[in-house]
């Protein structure tokens, strides 16, 4: 079954999960230090301070990296989803996927723009990436 392969949440990773159903990407910010971070914890990663909330980010990145996988998998309709890495602006990085272009390497150069989206799998809500659209 597909919800094998879903993430669970945690009382620490709830909010990420609970703003994704809402359509919106959350992640940690500090409040001592002021970068933001990812994966969630209950202190800031950098200065380990306690003062952490939790906020929406721009959905906007960057292809940092990314592998093509050629196996099918659970809750892909795709034979090849393109897992990969993203940069936020914000800064942090993300595992995640990339929708919405063809998997081969010249449709997704290092660097490409990307926006994030949502897609239902399984009963969860998972933030993935899409190319950002050319402005006119």
């Amino acid at each position: 079954m597909i919800e094998d392969f879903m993430p669970r949440p945690t009382p620490e990773t709830a909010p990420y999960w609970e703003a994704a159903k809402a359509g919106e990407l959350r992640i940690q910010k500090c409040g001592a230090c002021g970068r933001h971070y990812f994966y969630p914890r209950p202190f800031c990663r950098y200065c380990a301070s306690p003062d952490v909330a939790w906020v929406t980010v721009s959905g906007r990145a960057r292809l940092v990296s990314y592998v093509i996988n050629r196996r099918p998998m659970p809750g892909f309709e795709s034979v090849s989803p393109v897992i990969a890495l993203v940069e936020l602006d914000e800064g942090p990085r993300l595992m995640t996927n990339v929708v919405g272009v063809e998997p081969a390497p010249e449709n997704l150069p290092l660097d490409l723009r990307l926006r994030v989206t949502f897609e239902e799998r399984g009963g969860t809500v998972l933030p993935v990436f899409q190319p950002e659209e050319e402005s006119a």
